[in-house]
């Protein structure tokens, strides 16, 4: 007699659902246990990839809920973005018509998956339900001035005709990570979230079990470096400008100085002699990547100011040039340049025939004349009452007296830069912002929430904001003094609403708040969450933020949103890919149920490889 799975598999489905087995008990009678995996993307259709997120987390969670845990295994969809609007004007549709056709397909794929999950925490990001909590979490971190508005250079994908958040470039030729067009700069008005308030508490891991790959790459993307900064004054000139390093003990070895092309000093000081060639190297120079100005492979060059700066320790004249491989985005946008302790301003210095000055010679003492820059440790010399310190020891004394003297003081940078969230495009949540001629940027009443997303909007991107050409959502009402005032047309980057998620789960019905507090502090953090390790610097990043920033606005008492991650690898199509529809690539598991059944499939899943 041959076993029909098929016949079994839907009986005790359905039995399952009718009987509410998979409902969370709110009872406190047993010890909680919150399972979670990464909403998935409603692209279309769950491929296999999604299952073997899904099925070992739902393993795990039906494993607890026998060792008598009351387990949470919520579902959701993240709805708003991109692809959904591409998608839509590649079929001429509404993007919300798409989405939603594709929720209930999908919901249906899991469904015949026999997972344990409570359908009742359904969330759907694009839903006005769930998006009004976005616009009020928004303005509770505009209250406390964690969101602002600044014009900066941003990245901005032609093709998609957005701005990118930084982690949204890839690759070395700096890729737009839709749709893989090359990204330009623009110069834009855009809104932003005060991430690097967070920098370093965000390098504290203790306390929840993370894949050390993870934080890893947490660590350096944030990027903490401890130096001194100090001001250096321009020569004949009232302007100064302050220099972030890191080796303060070479600081006599200091011969010229280097500002980015983009430094706003860079105007201001430039000799009339030298205006051309500065404008000409600035062009040029604000064109290329940011991998292409950083590569050590690329033969460094620049151009002189003819402006000079002094020597805060020997009053010597230091010629200041611009150069690529400063960015403005790093630090203060200009270092001081030792070419004998390092390889760059060592490169630099020969090419334009400009002093090298050891300050640090090991044991064994310096090869005459240098080959190479010193970049070990060893004991200072040539450097006035410093010399004969050990390097490191010369580090402290040096910035105690650079403090004492009123010079600059010791410092932490990041590479970390804020959150940029402003998006040129249609599908996603409003921006509870309004411009009044009288009033000036004005929040949305809280009363007033949700700003809907109009639904007869013309969405084809076109550059601008696509809701600026929809007149019956510009034209509003300034709420302080009732006269005509225009709304934000910008909506948010999707990575927003997937920020806060696992807080709405606990309480999906709540109207009056995002979350009820009650069921937050029991059910959160998270026990164990699912998901990829390719979303290490945004999403993991980004959840970690919004909880800290919950927690100081008064939302949350937790610091941390997930105890433990678990980061379950990447299935590959035969082309060695990882699996997407756009690659072609992809294994419908709906093909694989009906051939073997689920529970054959979930076996497979949790067999096929180590799942970390």
């Amino acid at each position: 007699m041959s076993y029909n799975f098929s016949e079994i598999e839907k009986k005790w489905q359905q039995l399952w659902e009718e009987q509410g087995l998979y409902k969370t008990s709110q009872k406190r009678d047993r010890e909680k246990y919150y399972a979670l995996t990464m909403l998935p993307y409603t692209s279309g259709d769950l491929h296999i990839g999604h299952w073997y997120a899904i099925a070992p987390s739902d393993t795990r969670a039906r494993y607890k809920r026998m060792c008598g845990y009351k387990v949470l295994f919520p579902m959701g969809f993240d709805a708003f973005g991109l692809p959904a609007e591409n998608a839509a004007i590649k079929r001429n549709i509404h993007p919300g018509k798409w989405t939603y056709a594709n929720i209930e397909r999908m919901r249906k794929q899991l469904k015949t998956m026999g997972a344990m999950i409570d359908w009742d925490t359904e969330i759907i990001t694009c839903d006005p339900e769930y998006y009004r909590w976005n616009q009020w979490l928004f303005l509770q971190f505009y209250k406390h001035g964690l969101a602002y508005k600044k014009f900066s250079p941003v990245d901005w994908c032609p093709n998609c005709n957005t701005t990118l958040a930084r982690e949204q470039v890839i690759g070395e030729g700096r890729v737009c990570d839709r749709c893989a067009t090359p990204v330009e700069k623009r110069e834009l008005n855009q809104w932003y979230l005060k991430i690097t308030d967070y920098a370093e508490e965000l390098l504290d891991f203790s306390g929840i079990d993370w894949p050390e790959r993870v934080k890893t790459m947490q660590i350096n993307w944030i990027g903490r470096s401890q130096g001194v900064e100090f001001s250096m004054q321009v020569k004949d000139h009232p302007e100064s400008f302050p220099v972030f390093t890191t080796r303060i003990d070479t600081v006599f070895g200091v011969s010229f100085v280097v500002l980015a092309p983009e430094h706003p000093l860079v105007e201001k000081i430039t000799a009339p002699e030298q205006a051309e060639a500065v404008k000409n190297y600035v062009h040029i120079a604000t064109r290329r990547t940011e991998i292409e100005r950083l590569s050590t492979a690329k033969e460094k060059d620049g151009v002189f100011t003819g402006a000079y700066a002094i020597h805060p320790y020997t009053g010597k004249d230091l010629p200041i040039f611009i150069a690529d491989y400063v960015l403005m985005s790093y630090g203060t946008g200009s270092v001081m340049a030792v070419p004998a302790h390092d390889q760059r301003d060592f490169d630099f210095a020969r090419k334009y025939n400009l002093p090298i000055l050891p300050v640090i010679s090991p044991d064994e003492g310096l090869q005459e004349p240098l080959e190479e820059a010193w970049t070990g440790p060893g004991k200072l010399i040539n450097s006035g009452p410093w010399s004969g310190l050990d390097n490191e020891e010369a580090m402290a004394r040096l910035t105690e007296d650079i403090e004492a003297k009123g010079l600059g003081q010791a410092k932490v940078n990041y590479r970390l830069r804020d959150w940029l969230i402003s998006r040129q495009r249609y599908w996603g949540t409003p921006i509870p912002i309004i411009y009044c001629p009288q009033c000036g940027q004005v929040p949305v009443p809280e009363e007033q929430l949700p700003v809907l997303l109009p639904e007869d909007a013309e969405f084809r991107p076109t550059g601008e904001s696509p809701l600026r050409f929809h007149p019956g959502f510009l034209h509003t009402t300034c709420p302080e003094c009732g006269g005509p005032a225009e709304r934000e047309t910008d909506t948010m980057d999707t990575f927003f609403d997937s920020a806060w998620y696992h807080y709405r789960y606990v309480s999906p019905k709540e109207e009056n708040y995002p979350f009820a507090p009650e069921a937050v502090e029991h059910w959160l953090p998270v026990d164990q969450y699912t998901g990829g390790v390719e979303h290490s610097t945004m999403h993991l990043l980004y959840v970690r933020f919004f909880t800290k920033a919950m927690r100081d606005v008064g939302l949350v008492k937790i610091s941390e949103p997930m105890t433990a991650l678990f980061s379950q690898g990447t299935i590959l199509g035969e082309d060695f890919e990882k699996m997407s529809k756009s690659r072609g690539n992809v294994i419908a598991p709906d093909d694989l149920v009906e051939k073997y059944g689920a529970d054959t499939v979930r076996v497979y899943m949790m067999f096929m490889a180590h799942c970390n």
